[in-house]
């Protein structure tokens, strides 16, 4: 089982960004129809919610995840309007494969237009 982490750095202030809404999504391969019309439908179903705390991170997401598909959403758009600033990016979401071993730390490096992420240790 895999810890899924993150924390937020506001790459504008060079601080980190605290009480950003993060949201961690799984991938669940459900089934919907009936007999020969059932198929096969991904969905995604939430798993769990925070906020970053004073030093930007959330922690506690997920610290048992299996090998699957997951996906964290950030509402960034909510943390820049409370700076008094604006952007493109109401919410920012990260898709990745968790293979179920080790730590995912997926930091996100934020400014107003622009965002970067990466895989961290």
């Amino acid at each position: 089982m895999s810890e899924i982490t993150t924390h937020v750095l506001d790459a504008v202030l060079g601080k980190p960004a605290s009480g950003i809404a993060v949201r961690l999504d799984r991938m669940d391969r459900g089934w919907v129809g009936e007999g020969l019309a059932r198929i096969e439908e991904p969905q995604w179903i939430q798993i769990s919610q925070g906020a970053t705390d004073v030093d930007g991170r959330c922690r506690g997401l997920a610290p048992d995840a299996p090998d699957g598909m997951f996906r964290l959403t950030f509402a960034t758009g909510d943390y820049l309007q409370s700076k008094g600033r604006t952007s493109i990016y109401p919410e920012i979401s990260i898709t990745f494969h968790c293979d179920g071993k080790g730590h995912y730390h997926l930091p996100l490096l934020l400014s107003d237009n622009s965002y970067t992420t990466y895989r961290g240790s």
